[in-house]
């Protein structure tokens, strides 16, 4: 019997230690992604540089949920899957956006890419001291990094040949600015990393993600930018009906007695 334990014991630790690897290899394939988009934007195949920004994404999304399942979590894990985020969602998407169509604006241009570079560290490196902090599961304070890299990712795919000349050049400049303003923003975005099936109708839920893997398997272009500026323009929808949501009674300033006019005796 002690035979056999002795046995086990080493098969344990290397299922064990299979099990804490795995994230590791999503994250590595996520950085892989980054690269790759990097290496095609900078031989102008745009159609093929910008999916990999989706598959990125992903990726980014079954590496923490897969950690999370099987219990192999860990600050290594942590901080390997901020830096290839960092790669595939501030560095790829920056380039792929100059390589579109910043780089008509010379300097102008690579400075925007810096910035959104800058702003997606930033916002990394926020969420990772947050993360612990904020009770609240169920939103993102600024927009996530992923959700930022898919606006320009969706938007070059559906136009992989570019902007024409002119004024409409000019409207490349917002699509790396607007998402680097939201990322360092404290704009609320809803998170899905609560999300699951186990709902009162799961049968609803499944055939609202069936109809989502058709639209994007028929019309990926299109899909994909819904899905991205959906999402960007949330953050502004949410922002202005908690502003327009009347306050509770808890909040509302104190009623004070009026003050007598009457002189004293």
């Amino acid at each position: 019997m002690i035979n056999v334990l002795r046995r086990r014991d080493p098969e344990q630790r290397r299922l064990r230690r299979g099990m804490y690897l795995l994230p590791s290899l999503f994250t590595l394939a996520n950085m892989f992604c980054g690269y790759a988009c990097v290496i095609y934007a900078m031989r102008g195949e745009f159609s093929t540089a910008a999916p990999f920004i989706g598959v990125a994404v992903v990726l980014d999304l079954l590496d923490g949920r897969i950690a999370r399942m099987t219990g192999a979590t860990s600050d290594f894990g942590r901080e390997f899957d901020s830096l290839a985020d960092v790669i595939s969602f501030g560095v790829a998407p920056a380039v792929l956006g100059y390589a579109w169509g910043l780089y008509t604006f010379g300097r102008l241009g690579w400075v925007v890419g810096f910035l959104f570079v800058s702003a997606a560290a930033i916002r990394l490196a926020r969420f990772n001291i947050q993360s612990t902090a904020n009770p609240d599961k169920r939103y993102f304070v600024g927009m996530p990094s992923p959700a930022a890299a898919g606006v320009p990712a969706a938007t070059v795919f559906l136009l992989p040949q570019g902007l024409p000349a002119g004024w409409m050049a000019t409207l490349a400049l917002p699509l790396l600015l607007v998402p680097a303003a939201l990322m360092v923003s404290t704009v609320r975005y809803r998170s899905f990393k609560t999300f699951n099936l186990n709902t009162r109708r799961p049968s609803s839920a499944l055939m609202i993600v069936a109809l989502g893997i058709a639209a994007i398997v028929t019309y990926p272009q299109w899909s994909l930018v819904l899905v991205s500026y959906t999402y960007l323009f949330s953050g502004f929808i949410g922002l202005a009906m908690a502003r327009l949501r009347p306050r509770p009674a808890d909040d509302a300033p104190p009623v004070t007695e009026p003050i007598d006019s009457q002189p004293l005796h």
